[in-house]
């Protein structure tokens, strides 16, 4: 594998870079959370009208760029550098690649040229609380089980062949608050013959009722979204499509995407961390010229590095996603608190932006994570914890029976 970057790629870093050192900054991440979108919409403007980021990996057919992974992953470590906020991950990482691969000809041309040019901004609702379960990133989806189930568990589609109506409510739906589009999974065809299926539901359907939650890091809004009676449109037209195969394959995209973002976040907290032992001097030398400071940062830097080797792997292998995103989360969790006790004093103050990377790494880990459940099903999925013959009995990963 050519793991070097092309001119193209680079390019795409380099612009990326410093639109956003313009545009971001310590006072404007606060002041674009607080709107109501969540985040700044002329500056998402931008973003998809002059550099089309969220078209990136959406085919040339649906006004797209063609590109690959691996761009949108280099989009994603430079936004996650700058802590964006913005609704890039929900929409091309999580919703697009849905309905392109389970949307009828008919979604697919009316959906993906807006969400292409940055019109819609689209979210992913999937009911029981477990993004990364649904996904399939830390347990098996086949069962359904995260969906809930029953006759009233998790979210219930009634109705007749075309347009349906559901009822139920999902929680913490990333940028679910101000989507344009909420793609929902629903449990559809009653009791006896249920079965998990999507639905296309507008921002602006009766009966949907969205709340704005308190996060950990406001950076990355999350709502809870309720369907009282609401009316949807099936994913693919009433086709019985595997749902759980296209969620499992999306989330492994969407793993090293995200493990790509996770990896810029470590690398500018670390930045940021160095600049400072540079400068702030101690006993008459600066901090950074202790040797035990120089052996800290060493080690976080081998991290940051070996994360980003992982994610751009699983952005051209996707299998490898999971586990990419493991490492990148724990690379971010351990740099971003290592940032906060390099600061000292003034790192542990609640106002010193150390701390917003710090809750962007807790943050992540809480919502797809967490990491050694990552690593844990990817183990199962390779086949790693085979039956053992013991002396006792034979061993089964978890115990021996």
């Amino acid at each position: 594998m050519d793991a070097a970057f092309t001119a193209e790629q680079h390019e795409i870093r380099r612009t990326l870079r410093d639109l956003l050192a313009r545009h971001t900054g310590p006072d404007a991440i606060p002041a674009a959370v607080r709107t109501a979108e969540g985040y700044d919409p002329a500056l998402w403007r931008r973003l998809a009208g002059d550099l089309g980021l969220p078209g990136l990996a959406l085919a040339e057919e649906y006004g797209g760029a063609g590109c690959t992974t691996t761009e949108l992953a280099l989009a994603c470590e430079e936004t996650g550098r700058a802590l964006l906020p913005s609704p890039l991950l929900a929409t091309a990482a999580l919703t697009a690649p849905l309905i392109a691969a389970l949307g009828t000809p008919d979604q697919r041309s009316a959906l993906l040229p807006r969400i292409a040019d940055g019109t819609l901004t689209a979210a992913l609702a999937l009911p029981g609380g477990s993004l990364a379960t649904a996904l399939g990133l830390t347990g098996d989806n086949l069962d359904g089980t995260w969906a809930g189930g029953g006759r009233a568990g998790g979210i219930q589609a009634h109705g007749e062949a075309g347009e349906r109506r559901l009822y139920g409510e999902a929680d913490r739906v990333l940028d679910g608050h101000s989507a344009g589009l909420i793609l929902v999974a629903a449990h559809a065809g009653g009791y006896p013959r249920s079965r998990t299926q999507l639905f296309l539901v507008p921002g602006d359907a009766l009966g949907l009722v969205r709340t704005r939650l308190t996060a950990v890091d406001e950076t990355r809004p999350l709502a809870r979204v309720e369907l009282r009676d609401t009316p949807a449109e099936p994913l693919g037209g009433d086709d019985t499509a595997d749902v759980a195969a296209a969620l499992a394959d999306a989330g492994r995209t969407a793993a090293a995407i995200l493990a790509a973002e996770a990896v810029g976040t470590a690398a500018s907290a670390l930045e940021r961390t160095v600049e400072y032992v540079k400068a702030r001097e101690q006993f008459g030398r600066a901090v950074g010229s202790f040797q035990a400071v120089k052996h800290r940062l060493a080690d976080l830097y081998v991290r940051v590095e070996a994360a980003r080797s992982a994610a751009y792997h699983a952005a051209r292998d996707p299998e490898a996603g999971p586990l990419a995103l493991a490492q990148a989360l724990e690379a971010a969790r351990i740099t971003t608190a290592e940032a906060v006790q390099l600061h000292g004093g003034i790192g542990f103050t609640w106002e010193h932006e150390a701390h917003r990377y710090l809750k962007r790494a807790a943050g992540d880990e809480l919502l797809f994570g967490p990491v050694h459940r990552l690593r844990d099903h990817a183990a199962h999925r390779a086949g790693l914890f085979g039956p053992a013959t013991t002396a006792s009995g034979v061993l089964h990963g978890a115990g021996v029976r």
